[in-house]
């Protein structure tokens, strides 16, 4: 029998990158439907193509609730329940103290923080015992990296909620952890409006910064996730796992 045998998974932000590997590994270790979840339709169907019949693509935005409801209505209608939930969707982009705007605030603080409340909280009515929820988090929510405070901001957020989720929670046998990955080279760089060159020099430096001399892949990230959906993490709640490099640490 596979890990994951017959479950019902929801992966957010998960046309390209860390969500849509994950997506890939839940069926390859024996999801029985991946619903997954993005802004731009286009993309989102052909990521969803790429994954098979297995897969479903709804289009929306995390942080609109109505989006979020019309998902969840749409898994509860087809499936009845949701065993895995990955609260992945999210971007980063820098500002300066000095220079942070008020559109800078609510775009990350909407997507990154706002986005993962209701993902969660859309799907916990229809999670039963065993239930899986794992939230995206990033070692800049523990690490303090000039220009880039906000996004951080919402990365402790996310590991907050894995804590305090998991205490609310309590008594469901509903785990709820965050993977924090460090350096992952994913098609979202190419949207920080870095050139090609600085994102490169960028990458050469982070590898210098990991014990194996190089930056971690999405895959790696998916592998983890698909770790803690699965009951041989059941010992596991509100725990955050770091994966920086290919190195996993708890």
């Amino acid at each position: 029998m596979s890990r994951l045998e017959g479950k019902i998974a929801v992966i957010t932000g998960a046309n390209s990158g860390i969500g849509l590997a994950t997506a890939k590994t839940l069926l390859d270790q024996g999801a029985a439907r991946v619903y997954i979840t993005g802004r731009r339709k286009a993309e989102l169907d052909a990521a969803a193509a790429t994954l098979g019949p297995h897969a479903v693509a709804v289009a929306g935005n995390v942080a609109d609730s109505a989006d979020m409801d019309h998902l969840f209505e749409l898994v509860k209608k087809a499936a009845g329940r949701v065993d895995i939930v990955f609260a992945n969707a999210g971007y980063a982009a820098a500002a300066p103290l000095g220079n942070i705007t008020e559109e800078h605030v609510d775009g990350l603080l909407n997507t990154n923080v706002k986005g993962v409340i209701w993902t969660v909280q859309k799907a916990v009515p229809l999670m039963g015992p065993g239930g899986s929820i794992i939230l995206s988090s990033s070692i800049v929510g523990s690490k303090g990296f000039g220009n880039w405070s906000m996004y951080s901001a919402t990365k402790a957020a996310v590991r907050s909620f894995a804590r305090t989720w998991a205490s609310d929670l309590k008594g469901r046998n509903i785990r709820v952890n965050a993977v924090s990955p460090g350096v992952i080279e994913t098609p979202g760089y190419d949207k920080y409006g870095a050139t090609k060159q600085e994102v490169s020099g960028f990458f050469g430096f982070a590898a210098t910064l990991s014990p194996l001399e190089r930056i971690g892949r999405d895959t790696e990230v998916a592998k983890v996730v698909a770790f803690l959906a699965s009951h041989e993490s059941s010992f596991m709640n509100g725990s955050e796992v770091f994966i920086d490099g290919g190195v996993a640490q708890i």
